[in-house]
């Protein structure tokens, strides 16, 4: 099993932790990574290109002259596609972008950004990061005990005032343990993790 350091507040070492090889020592699957990514991103895109076709525009329900005898070409409606303010013929409608990834897939997704990131020793686990009330002057002077800047900070169980503590901070993002995913961990150069969150994922993916 392989063993990382546990930090304190102040940044100081106070155990070592191991953690679950099945998690944190997992193969590397790129594909399947840059697949979580790319669901991520496409699920997000909303897709609102519209524009009407010739039953969706208002009005032209009359025929507007008789077939015959006016010397016009023959006109079934003012809203066709070739009048000023008809109707388009292909017109685009919104798209859903999103597709699905299997369970097995987004959870090998995630094994293989979190083994990567502890092979490249970008993941802190701290011991607590409780806060009695939101304070991001703490919590900034916590990320530089530990000497990380750009960091996904992930808790578990209730941790709200370290989440509401995170969110001013531009360099810095904090979620739950069950709320984190493969774009996250990849955007965010190091992972500050908690013992119990840690404890809380290897529970979920091992």
């Amino acid at each position: 099993m392989a063993s990382v350091s546990v930090y304190n507040k102040e940044g100081k070492e106070v155990e070592k932790l191991e953690l679950n090889d099945s998690v944190f020592a997992a193969p590397v699957n790129e594909h399947l990574v840059h697949m979580a990514v790319v669901l991520q991103l496409a699920n997000k895109r909303q897709g609102t290109q519209k524009a009407k076709t010739r039953s969706e525009v208002r009005g032209g329900g009359r025929k507007p002259w008789r077939q015959k005898g006016t010397g016009h070409a023959r006109q079934g409606s003012i809203r066709a596609p070739q009048w000023t303010g008809g109707g388009v013929v292909f017109a685009p409608v919104p798209r859903d972008y999103s597709f699905k990834m299997n369970k097995k897939e987004k959870a090998a997704a995630m094994k293989s950004v979190l083994s990567s990131k502890l092979n490249e020793e970008k993941i802190v686990v701290v011991d607590s990061l409780d806060f009695e009330v939101p304070k991001t002057k703490e919590m900034k002077k916590v990320l530089d005990n530990l000497k990380v800047n750009k960091a996904l900070v992930v808790v578990d169980g209730d941790a709200a005032n370290t989440i509401l503590s995170v969110k001013n901070l531009k360099e810095a993002r904090g979620v739950y343990s069950n709320a984190i995913n493969v774009y996250d961990i990849l955007k965010y150069d190091t992972v500050v993790i908690t013992k119990s969150a840690v404890k809380a994922i290897e529970e979920v993916y091992a």
